[in-house]
């Protein structure tokens, strides 16, 4: 049995379902302690830790709500105890509340924002204080093609996703000299829960490729920016869209 307490970790936020669940297991396969945070799902949490270990890799589960500053500060200061640090952390959690932006109420407005950037802060903030003091650790955030692009009704998702692109690129020259490096991928139109109800085929056109993505081929790129073969890339935005920007 290998000895798990020196395992690199990796935090993977919106790990229960999609793209985030497709991370937690490829990290988890390439050996790293996967801690797959959920807000609400947790019997779908609860199958992405089986899939982890079906593929051979460890971890565990762990709720919190991204919005929250506190729950988010005790569920860190919980793992790094644990685990002595987090060496990866992947914001992933996100939701998507969609309409024109003349008739969006203030509620759809703010909780996709909150979600996205007000969850960016709490969970970033105490884990890239922990990698400045050890001086190593990758950041890697979860964007979208349509803070590129912009998206017909998704002005809330849009902004969200844009801004986590402004503070990934601001953070990653705050703390390069450190040894951290925080990247962002932007995925495009990917075969998950989040698009079941979109019109898929009529997007397609759209799509040089003539296909949606996988959550396993965004899976790959993260995998690639948390790996040493990523050693000199900083600061960037990774798009895995199939042509669409």
């Amino acid at each position: 049995m290998p000895d798990r307490s020196k395992q690199n970790t990796a935090l993977v936020t919106g790990a229960s379902r999609g793209i985030g669940r497709a991370i937690a297991v490829r990290l988890a396969s390439e050996g790293y302690y996967v801690i797959a945070n959920y807000h609400s799902h947790r019997e779908e949490a609860e199958n992405s830790l089986k899939q982890i270990r079906k593929n051979g890799g460890s971890g565990e589960i762990c709720q919190f709500d991204v919005r929250d500053a506190e729950a988010v500060q005790k569920a860190i200061e919980k793992i790094t105890k644990t685990r002595s640090s987090i060496d990866i952390l992947i914001n992933n959690a996100g939701i998507t509340d969609d309409q024109i932006l003349v008739m969006m109420a203030a509620e759809k407005w703010n909780s996709v924002i909150d979600t996205t950037l007000r969850g960016f802060y709490n969970t970033t903030k105490p884990v890239v204080q922990g990698m400045m003091v050890k001086k190593a650790g990758v950041i890697v955030s979860i964007s979208s093609v349509a803070a590129i692009t912009g998206n017909k009704g998704q002005s809330n998702y849009a902004a969200a996703k844009a801004g986590l692109i402004g503070a990934s690129k601001s953070l990653a020259q705050e703390v390069a000299k450190r040894g951290i490096r925080v990247n962002v991928v932007a995925p495009g139109l990917i075969d998950t829960e989040m698009v079941a109800s979109a019109p898929v085929d009529a997007f397609k056109s759209m799509i040089p490729m003539g296909r949606i993505g996988q959550p396993e081929e965004v899976a790959s790129v993260v995998s690639f920016l948390c790996s040493e073969d990523a050693s000199y890339i900083t600061g960037q935005v990774i798009g895995v869209n199939g042509g669409m920007a």
